[in-house]
């Protein structure tokens, strides 16, 4: 099995504060509202906290099942691993993220994404074989953001 170190940062035009917190924590209510991609969220195990179990579904059917490692409200900063799911394919065994939510001043954020990508058997991954993960992401934050800046009760 290898590791694959990737980094992304992104821009968004919500405060870091309500974007960490529909992104980590209340994304299950957010994010199929927002994106038209997604059906729903569930929790499959636990409480929602870490240590928590959450599967996706997808609208075109496909699904995937991500474990809560880290939350930290406080500095914006949580964890996960993709644990399960259609996404992750016959080379990838997990994929780790840590999120970063940074006020950018300007009433927006920054998220910085660092995505470890553990693979089966002697696979190796290159920049490109994640550039359409990258993209889709960068979507589901400008998604998020969108239905934040639309709906200011939401996560206030």
């Amino acid at each position: 099995m290898g590791v694959f170190k990737f980094i992304q940062e992104l821009k968004a035009h919500a405060s870091h504060k309500r974007l960490f917190k529909a992104v980590m924590i209340e994304n299950a209510e957010v994010l199929p509202k927002a994106s038209p991609l997604i059906k729903s969220i569930e929790t499959v195990q636990g409480d929602g906290g870490v240590g928590s179990i959450k599967k996706t579904n997808f609208s075109d059917g496909k699904c995937m099942k991500n474990r809560i490692d880290h939350l930290d409200p406080v500095n914006c900063v949580g964890k996960l691993t993709l644990v399960e799911g259609d996404v992750l394919g016959d080379k990838i065994e997990s994929i780790s993220y840590e999120l970063k939510f940074e006020d950018s001043k300007d009433g927006g954020c920054v998220i910085k994404i660092i995505a470890e990508y553990h693979t089966k058997g002697d696979v190796v991954l290159k920049e490109e074989d994640v550039k359409e993960s990258k993209e889709q992401s960068a979507g589901l934050y400008k998604a998020y953001a969108e239905y934040l800046n639309a709906n200011p009760h939401v996560c206030a």
